[in-house]
């Protein structure tokens, strides 16, 4: 049994006890616990089940890595699953829960799975829930969607009642780890002057070196961390943060970091999780090392864990995970929780030493104690179902005969440390094999460098390779030092800390015990504790031909959830080399994702909820739309008015109203958010000529143009009218939902294919409010307010001019999506409303009227005009749309040009667009599609065709619509049945020219 001793427990206070419930028991803990070090101090061994079989699961481990002890947290709206006991801070009235049983922990009816293994190995869904297919939807699928996931999601209907924030920091060193190495970088780099940063993800600094024990510049570990601490406190350009976890590393040294503020305080207020932005010069990733298992018979039976995780809760918080422990190894290190546990009072009835001659140093003071010690041995077996009873012994080269049983209640494993490589990985790092280690440790001929091909990471310490005290501050000290000439400071003339000369024997490599354990395919050696995969479940996927390690990975769930590879990576891949009859090296490694372990959703959204979730962009005219009747509609991140309702009216009604309105006299629309983007520089012309379909750089200043913009696989992206405003001058109009999108399109082209073109490109959709006036009165109106000639030989369609109306600064364009005479005036943001206001007062002798998006779409669709996302979908291209026309022939290329000219693009069976009139003047249903005779095979109807756009026109009194019909310009006035929502009402509708109204365009240009 585990139990709180005495004495001892450097993290906790003994005087202050913190009341918590597990399982809705109530149990005691000490301040200074975490949640796993708590319940062990009260015996609870069993703390969750495993996802398959659903086996008993005990704690592992005492960090970030640990694969069994995940918890449900809370209750009600603070209810969070997948919690890490062995990461979680206890606090008073803490409420925790086991996951993945029912109905007890206890007693969980899904252990029947084990009975079922034989059918349950690796790859069993894919083979057994292929046939028949019937049962797929009916059986298979509900019982996976039962069985799936661990904890159980907190309720969609409950809000989160906590907050989170994110912060940007800006830093010349980011020191991730905070044990000694990262601790003596961050000093290093700190006394040239650089402005440095250290994340460490516990809330304690030190890392391993204050419970292994040695000796630093005189100091016990512990003592020179305090010190080491205090002095980095004293450095101004120094900045220390606990609980903050590096959780990625990506290109050019920018930085995720997750801070736990409060979530081991009760009742507290402020933001609970804290999403780190950092740009940072140099990084150090001072990462450490992770013990590995080792594989044998019985090896998850709660109570198996690693010896460096019995050795912290023993020093760290004062608890013997058992009352006989004993330690299998195969290296020197796990000696030191024998002689922990024994200084202790506690009993290590053996040593179980892998080697056939056992270790060093460590192994002489642990006989010298009384220990004993078998070298050449292996565990043949653990005996115990919820908890550990016993051992048995085998020789480790023998036949695997036992040999002695021996009676205890844990057991403490070590199977060799592996170097914390995930950072390094996540920004591209390469790793390379160290055999004598047997591990991978960075390859520093393969750095991630930044884009001035530098590097920008290095490691440091144990996540370096370096496994001794000594080359580990040694490491560390000459990173940061090197890191400080990097940034070009001064080399310090310090010399690193003085560490004692310490030899341990090498380890031996052990995967699995005994040695000839490889044939047993019954043996239940354990890999992957949380997924349930065994040794047997790799050599069956190598067997069934999955010898990439990626493929076995996801054949096998191995290293996948929240382990991630911390504790199965390497001993899995050395299973599948085994397996393989190859080296370790060539089977590869799995590749390291971020977040390092799991981010809250919160902390990622941030202050992003609620009505900030997603920010609502306004006009400067939102306001007056507000206070007279908007009906608002979602355009992008803009509410733009649908239409304005008065009394009485309902929507339909308000639409045909500003129609008719805007038709025969005068019309305002709010067009501000429409994209305006800048191009500037000697090839401005030249980049808007790669850009769009036509040509850009023949347009006069003063002179505007309808241009399309394809994506480089030839489909139509964006449209809208281009100014040039002089020699190496343009303004892009693009869409409203387009204008971020294609400003960022632009700049990606800019920087990654014609990085050295003299253009410059700036979003300022934002800096103007634009008004359109539309009508056969909009030009009247103009005139009224005086300042500039607007008169068709002075300002003619598809041309814009500078001037002054009614005393304000204008941009007016001379351009239409309604068909009818038109202005669009650009004036400052600031000065929008106020002009606004003037053209309502100025135009009432024309009953000017304003109107929402609805009204225009519907006068576009009368006059055949297209819009992006209701004519296009992301599969139509120009041609299409009959859009030929603008379409440059005089260029040699642009965007989408090679892609258009494939065989399907030319292909002349691609639909193309068509008006559409029902033959009763009803109104088509939207996305409606045109069936044709027989069927496809799939047993469905075939199609011809489908509506893109459909509207009643009060213009014309009917409805109509456009569509793409195949070869549809080629069957003018044949009719075509439309499948209505219910796919059996029949719309019956006749093709017709798409330009409904004003074919010649003689009121636009009047």
């Amino acid at each position: 049994m585990s139990i709180r001793l005495a004495t001892g427990g450097r993290l906790i206070d003994r005087n202050s006890t913190v009341k918590f419930t597990f399982n809705g028991k109530s149990m005691t803990g000490a301040d200074g616990d975490t949640l796993a070090s708590a319940l062990l101090a009260n015996d609870r061994m069993l703390v969750g089940r495993s996802f398959k079989y659903h086996r008993p699961r005990g704690i592992v481990a005492s960090g970030a890595e640990e694969p069994n002890a995940l918890v449900n947290l809370g209750q009600g709206v603070y209810h969070e699953p997948n919690q890490r006991a062995t990461t979680t801070e206890l606090f008073p009235n803490l409420i925790a829960s086991s996951q993945n049983h029912w109905p007890s922990l206890d007693h969980d009816i899904g252990a029947l799975n084990g009975f079922f293994a034989r059918y349950l190995t690796a790859g069993f869904y894919y083979k057994t829930f292929m046939q028949p297919r019937a049962f797929w939807k009916h059986v298979y699928e509900p019982f996976i969607r039962q069985s799936a996931g661990l904890g159980k999601a907190p309720d969609p209907e409950t809000r989160d009642p906590d907050t989170y924030e994110h912060f940007h920091a800006f830093v010349d060193v980011l020191v991730v780890g905070g044990g000694v190495a990262g601790l003596q970088a961050a000093k290093a780099a700190g006394a040239s002057g650089a402005k440095v940063l250290v994340l460490e993800q516990t809330a304690n600094w030190g890392g391993r070196a204050p419970v292994d024990g040695g000796e630093i510049d005189g100091l016990s570990p512990e003592e020179w961390v305090k010190k080491t601490v205090q002095d980095l406190d004293n450095m101004p350009n120094v900045t220390l943060r606990t609980r903050n976890m590096g959780a990625g590393i990506y290109d050019h040294g920018y930085v995720l970091g997750y801070e736990r503020l409060t979530d081991h305080l009760a009742n507290t207020r402020g933001p609970r999780h804290r999403l780190w932005r950092i740009r940072a010069r140099q990084v150090i990733a001072a990462t450490g090392a992770i013990e590995r298992p080792i594989s044998f018979a019985g090896n998850d039976v709660p109570g198996v864990m690693l010896a460096s995780a019995a050795r912290d809760y023993l020093i760290n918080f004062g608890i013997a995970v058992g009352r006989k422990t004993v330690v299998v190894t195969n290296n020197d290190d796990a000696y030191r929780t024998a002689i922990a546990l024994k200084k202790a009072g506690q009993d290590v009835p053996v040593v179980i030493d892998a080697r056939e001659f056992g270790g060093g140093a460590l192994m002489q003071e642990a006989k010298a104690l009384g220990i004993r010690v078998e070298t050449g041995r292996a565990i043949a077996k653990v005996k115990g179902g919820k908890r550990v009873t016993g051992v048995a012994l085998c020789a480790m080269a023998g036949g695997g005969a036992m040999v002695e049983e021996i009676a205890c209640d844990a057991v403490a494993m070590s199977g060799g440390w592996s170097p914390v490589v995930h950072l390094w990985s996540h920004c591209g790092g390469k790793l390379i094999w160290d055999d004598a280690q047997a591990f991978f440790r960075p390859d520093p001929a393969k750095a991630p460098t930044g884009a001035d091909g530098h590097g920008f990471v290095v490691c440091a310490g144990a996540a370096d390779g370096h496994m001794s005290l000594k080359s580990v501050l040694q490491d560390a000290d000459l990173k940061g030092k090197d890191v400080s000439i990097s940034l070009g400071g001064d080399r310090p003339e310090t010399a690193p800390p003085t560490v004692p000369d310490s030899e341990e024997v090498p380890l031996m490599p052990v995967w699995l015990m005994p040695a000839n354990a490889w044939d047993d395919l019954r043996m239940k050696a354990w890999l992957d504790f949380q997924n349930d995969v065994k040794v047997s479940d790799v050599q069956l996927a190598a067997r069934e031909g999955y010898e990439s390690v990626e493929h076995t990975k996801r054949y096998t769930t191995l290293g996948m959830a929240t382990d991630q590879g911390k504790l199965s990576n390497i001993n899995g891949l050395a299973t599948l080399a085994t397996a393989l009859g190859e080296d370790i090296p060539n089977v590869g490694t799995t590749t390291f994702r971020p977040p390092y372990t799991p981010i809250s959703m919160g902390a990622i959204a941030g202050e992003a909820r609620g009505e900030i979730f997603q920010p609502l962009r306004k006009t400067p005219l939102h306001d007056w739309h507000e206070a007279n009747g908007a009906h608002w509609e979602p355009v992008g991140h803009w509410r733009r008015p649908f239409c304005f309702l008065r009394d009485g009216e309902d929507v339909e009604q308000a639409v045909h109203r500003e129609v008719l309105a805007t038709r025969n006299s005068l019309g305002l629309l709010d067009a501000s958010t429409l994209g305006k983007i800048i191009v500037k520089g000697p090839d401005a012309g030249r980049l808007l000529d790669m850009l769009y379909t036509n040509m850009m750089s023949s347009l006069k200043p003063g002179k505007c143009r309808y241009g399309l913009m394809c994506s480089e696989n030839g489909f139509l992206s964006d449209d809208g009218v281009v100014a040039r405003i002089d020699e190496e001058t343009f303004l892009c109009h693009t869409t409203t939902g387009g204008a971020d999108r294609i400003h960022a399109h632009m700049e990606e082209w800019l920087q990654t294919e014609w990085w050295d073109w003299q253009v410059y490109t700036a979003n300022v959709t934002e800096q103007y409010a634009q008004i359109a006036v539309v009508g056969p009165n909009a030009r009247k109106l103009l005139e009224k307010l005086g300042g500039m000639d607007v008169d068709k030989d002075t300002l003619p369609f598809m041309g814009w001019a500078d001037g002054t109306l009614a005393g304000f600064p204008v941009r007016v364009y001379r351009i239409s999506f309604s068909g009818e005479l038109s202005y669009e005036i650009a004036v400052p943001a600031h000065q929008g409303r106020v002009f606004w206001d003037k053209l309502r007062e100025a135009g009432a002798e024309w009953d000017a009227t304003p109107y929402g998006t609805e009204a225009l779409h519907i006068m576009r669709a009368e006059k055949g005009f297209i819009m992006i996302g209701d004519e296009t979908d992301g599969t139509i291209i120009p041609q299409d749309l009959g859009l030929h026309w603008a379409i440059s022939k005089k260029k040699e290329d642009y965007l989408g040009k090679r892609a258009q000219a494939r065989s399907h693009m030319a292909d002349p069976e691609r639909w193309q667009l068509v008006g559409l009139e029902t033959l009763d003047g009803s109104v088509l249903p939207d996305g409606a599609y045109a069936v044709a005779p027989g069927k496809n095979a799939n047993g469905q109807r075939n199609t011809q065709g489908r509506v893109t756009s459909t509207y009643h026109s009060p213009t014309l009194g009917k409805g109509i619509a456009m569509g793409l019909v195949k070869h549809g310009p080629d069957r003018m006035g044949e009719v075509i049945t439309f499948m209505g929502d219910d796919g059996e009402t029949e719309h019956p509708a006749r093709i017709v020219n798409p330009v409904f109204f004003d074919p010649e365009g003689e009121k636009q240009n009047v």
